[in-house]
């Protein structure tokens, strides 16, 4: 005689199902950057090792990272230079403490925005969670960035060469294949001191 399965069981079911079907979706929201780690977004070179696409995954990561670093510093400093001068003082001046501020806040985001998602109904809140950590990740890392670059060959000539400069160490690390980790570090150090000015 044949069981019949208990509602509760397939509710079960298909719920762990629907996450699943979910997970590529926020797996794409959650790539902020190709600073980030392996398995929080669709770039397969932040850290080092083989990897699909060999040559041609790891230029199109390199070039992206300069890209982000780039334009996303430029209007910074264009539309809000002495918030991005703070910023980029306060990750020269505490980079330890931003840095653990920075990968504190990024496990706290990855486990609400998998709470949510499980829950189903808090599905919305976990996108919006994810878009905001894109956001703040991209403006973090390039203001890290456009400080070390800032520091390497200040801006008395204007903030076109340190934006070279720093989105150039960005792509460069990330070419490398074997630099995820330092990409990593920097862009949680602008993360964690972004995320500090607020909370």
């Amino acid at each position: 005689m044949t069981t019949p399965v208990a509602p509760t069981f397939i509710s079960q079911s298909e719920t762990i199902r629907s996450v699943i079907e979910l997970l590529p979706a926020l797996d794409v929201a959650l790539a902020v950057d190709p600073t980030l780690p392996a398995g929080m977004g669709p770039n397969p070179d932040a850290f080092p090792g083989p990897r699909p696409g060999g040559v041609t995954s790891l230029l199109g990561s390199a070039v992206g990272a300069f890209l982000t670093t780039l334009i996303v510093g430029a209007i910074l400093v264009a539309v809000v230079p002495d918030y991005t001068r703070e910023r980029m003082t306060e990750v020269l001046d505490e980079p330890i403490g931003s840095f653990l501020y920075g990968v504190a806040a990024l496990i706290a985001l990855f486990v609400a925005i998998v709470v949510f998602v499980i829950t189903l109904i808090g599905i919305p809140i976990a996108i919006l969670l994810a878009l905001l950590a894109y956001v703040l990740w991209a403006v973090g890392a390039s203001i890290a960035f456009l400080a070390i670059g800032d520091r390497l060959v200040g801006h008395g000539d204007g903030w076109t060469t340190p934006l070279l400069v720093g989105a150039a160490i960005n792509g460069g690390l990330t070419l490398t294949g074997i630099g995820g980790l330092a990409t990593f570090a920097v862009g949680a150090t602008g993360f964690g001191t972004v995320l500090r000015a607020y909370l």
